[in-house]
C-alpha cells in the first residue's frame, strides 16, 4: 500500500475520529502527506519517536495503540507469569503524553497484563528504577526527551530497567507487522480497568524510596553545601525531584529559574529544550548573573540528560559539553572511591564509541578499564546488566557525549537526578578546597594533554532528506579521506561489518595518525546525519586547529553529497 492509499483509508475508516479526519484534509501539499504516510514509526535507539501529528510516521493515539498492541502480544508470547508482572507506564510534560500513557494502559489491560501507571509526570530515570523495584516485565515511557516541541516519543524498557535491545525490538515490531487492521487493537475503559485491577496507579511511594536510594550513593562529605546553583528544569519533569534531591543531600542555596520552574509543553521561554545546545542556559545565565551563582545547572524535559556551567576565576560563566562533564565526573566518582578505599578492584567505567578519551586516560590512572559501546545508552547499560550477572566487572560509570550520564546500579539509563547530586557535590568538594570546576578540568588538560571535540548536525528531513543521508553514508563507505591537512588515515572501523564485539550499526569511524578521530553517523531519533570529530595535543590551539582542519574537510565531503 503506498502513501496515498494509507492517508486515504485514514480519512475513510469509521476507526479513526473526526478531529483525525478534519487534520488529514487540511492538508494542501502532497509532500507533506507523503511524509505522514509513506513510511512507520519504528524503534530506532530510543523506540518511537516522531511529530505529533496524523499519519502513520507520526507520534498520535493510534500509532501509540498499534505499538501497544504489538508490546502486549511479544508479553503474551512469554506467558502468564509476565503478563502478572505486569507493566510500568510513566510520561513527561509533552503535549498529549499524559493521553498516550492512558492510551498504552488500556491496551495493555484489555490484553489481560497488569499495568503500573504514575499518577502525574515523571522523569525516565524513574521509570527504569520502578522496573527493576516493582520487578515488572516491562516499562514504557511517553517522552520525546530533548527534542523539538513537536516531538513526541514512546520509550520501552525490559525487565532489567534498560530499553529494549535489538531482539526484544524485533519481536515487537513482528507483531506490529501482524496487525493488518488498526480494529484489531485491543481496549479497555479505564474504570472498568480499575475497578478489575488491572491498571494500578503508582507514585509517592516510588519517589521516596529513590530519593533515599540516591542519598545513599554521595561520596564525600567534606564539601561546601552553601555553594550557589541556579537549577533550571526548562519546564519539564525535574523540578520536584532535583530540588527535592539537592535539599535533602543538604544543599542550601538552590535557585530556581522561575519562568522555566513549572511543565509547560510548548517550552515558551526556551523552545529547543536541549540543554546539551548552550542556548538553553539563556535564562539561567542571566539570574546565575544577578545572583552570583557559582554553577549554573540544566535538565532536559524527561530528566534524563543534564548539562552545567561553571564560574571560572575571572567571574566569567563557562558552558561545559558532555564530554568535558563526563570526564570531570569520571575523575570525581574514581579519584575520590580510591581516596576512600571503596573503589573495586574489579570497577569498569562504560563509554560510546563517540564520546571522547580524555576519561579512559583518567579512568586508566586509577587502574579502571573503559568498555566502549554503541552510540544508545541501552548498550552502555547492557553492559552493567551483563555484569550484575557474571560479576566480570564491577560498574561505576557510564556516560556519552550527549550529556547522559548514570552512576552505580539504581537506574539503566540516563539519569539527570543522581547526576544533579553527584555535579553539584563534585563542584562543592572542589569549592571547599578554594578551585572553581573550570580549573579542575584545565589541571586534566595539563596532565592528560588538551582533548578537544566538536559535533556536527546536518538536519535532512522528509523522504528525499533520508536518501541524501544514506548517500552520504555511501559516499564515505566508497571512498574515505586519506589525508586532512597532514592528518594521515591509519585505521577505518565500518560497523555495520567490523567484528568489534559489538552489534552491527551504522556508523563509520576514521583514526588519524596523530591519534584525532572523527565518526559519521545516521540519527536514531532525528532528520540528521552526525559528525563527531575529536582531536588531543599537548597544546590547546593546535588541538584547536586540528578540530578546524577536519571539520572543514569533512563537511566539505558530506555537502558535495547531492
Amino acid at each position: 500500500m503506498n502513501y496515498m492509499e494509507k492517508y486515504n483509508q485514514w480519512l475513510e475508516s469509521d476507526y479513526f475520529d473526526y478531529e483525525t479526519k478534519k487534520e488529514l484534509k487540511s492538508i494542501s501539499d502532497v509532500r507533506e502527506i507523503e511524509d505522514r504516510f509513506y513510511t512507520d514509526l519504528k524503534f530506532g535507539t530510543a523506540g518511537l519517536r516522531g511529530k505529533i501529528g496524523a499519519g502513520t510516521n507520526r507520534m498520535n493515539k493510534y500509532t501509540v495503540a498499534l505499538a501497544t498492541q504489538g508490546l502486549a502480544q511479544t508479553i503474551i508470547n512469554k506467558g502468564q507469569k509476565a503478563m502478572d508482572r505486569g507493566v510500568a507506564i510513566a510520561y513527561d510534560v509533552r503535549q498529549y503524553s499524559d493521553l498516550f500513557a492512558e492510551i498504552a494502559a488500556r491496551v495493555l489491560a484489555a490484553n489481560g497484563i497488569k499495568t503500573y501507571l504514575f499518577d502525574d509526570i515523571r522523569p525516565t530515570p524513574v521509570l527504569s528504577f520502578t522496573v527493576r523495584r516493582l520487578k515488572t516485565i516491562s516499562g514504557i515511557v511517553v517522552t520525546a526527551s530533548h527534542n523539538p516541541r513537536e516531538y513526541n516519543g514512546y520509550k520501552v524498557y525490559w525487565e532489567d530497567g534498560s530499553q529494549i535491545l535489538d531482539e526484544i525490538a524485533d519481536e515487537i515490531l513482528e507483531e506490529i507487522d501482524k496487525i493488518k487492521d488498526f480494529n484489531e487493537i485491543k481496549a479497555m475503559d479505564l474504570e472498568e480497568a480499575i475497578d478489575k485491577g488491572l491498571i494500578t496507579y503508582i507514585g509517592k511511594e516510588i519517589d521516596d524510596e529513590y530519593n533515599q536510594r540516591i542519598l545513599d550513593m554521595a561520596i564525600n562529605e567534606d564539601i561546601d553545601k552553601d555553594i550557589k546553583v541556579v537549577y533550571t528544569p526548562l519546564n519539564g519533569t525535574g523540578n520536584i525531584p532535583v530540588r527535592r534531591i539537592l535539599k535533602d543531600r543538604g544543599f542550601t542555596n538552590i535557585i530556581v529559574v522561575p519562568e522555566q520552574e513549572n511543565p509547560d509543553y510548548k517550552f515558551t521561554t526556551v523552545g529547543y529544550p536541549n540543554p546539551e545546545d548552550p542556548k538553553a542556559f539563556d535564562y539561567a545565565l542571566k539570574l546565575g548573573k544577578e545572583v552570583n551563582a557559582d554553577i549554573l545547572v540544566a535538565t532536559d524535559p524527561d530528566t534524563d540528560r543534564i548539562a552545567m556551567v561553571a564560574k571560572d576565576d575571572k567571574g566569567e560563566y563557562i558552558f561545559f559539553n558532555g564530554n568535558q562533564t563526563g570526564a570531570l565526573l569520571v575523575n570525581y566518582i574514581l579519584s575520590s572511591r580510591y581516596k576512600n578505599g571503596t573503589l573495586p578492584e574489579n570497577a569498569a567505567i562504560v563509554k560510546s564509541i563517540v564520546t571522547g578519551d580524555l576519561g579512559k586516560a583518567i579512568a586508566n590512572k586509577y587502574g579502571v578499564k573503559t568498555f566502549e559501546t554503541l552510540t544508545g545508552f541501552k548498550f552502555i547499560c547492557a553492559k552493567a546488566n551483563e555484569w550484575e550477572e557474571t560479576k566480570e566487572q564491577t560498574f561505576i560509570f557510564g556516560y556519552e557525549e550527549s550529556i547522559g550520564y548514570t552512576y552505580g546500579t539504581l537506574v539503566r539509563d540516563k539519569d539527570a537526578i543522581v547526576s544533579s547530586m553527584l555535579i553539584v557535590e563534585m563542584a562543592a568538594y572542589y569549592k571547599k578546597q578554594g578551585k572553581n570546576i573550570v580549573e579542575v578540568l584545565e589541571d586534566l588538560y595539563k596532565e592528560f594533554g588538551y582533548y578537544r571535540e566538536k559535533l556536527i548536525s546536518i538536519v535532512l528531513e522528509g523522504v528525499e532528506g533520508s536518501k541524501r543521508i544514506s548517500r552520504m553514508m555511501e559516499a564515505f563507505r566508497a571512498e574515505p579521506l586519506k589525508n586532512i591537512d597532514g592528518m594521515k588515515l591509519e585505521r577505518t572501523i565500518d560497523y555495520l561489518v567490523d567484528e568489534t564485539g559489538n552489534a552491527k550499526s551504522n556508523v563509520l569511524k576514521y583514526y588519524l595518525d596523530d591519534g584525532s578521530w572523527y565518526a559519521v553517523r545516521p540519527s536514531g531519533t532525528e532528520p540528521k546525519i552526525k559528525l563527531y570529530i575529536y582531536s588531543k595535543d599537548k597544546d590547546n590551539e593546535e588541538a584547536e586547529r586540528k578540530i578546524e582542519a577536519i571539520e572543514n574537510t569533512v563537511t566539505g565531503k558530506l555537502y558535495s553529497v547531492d
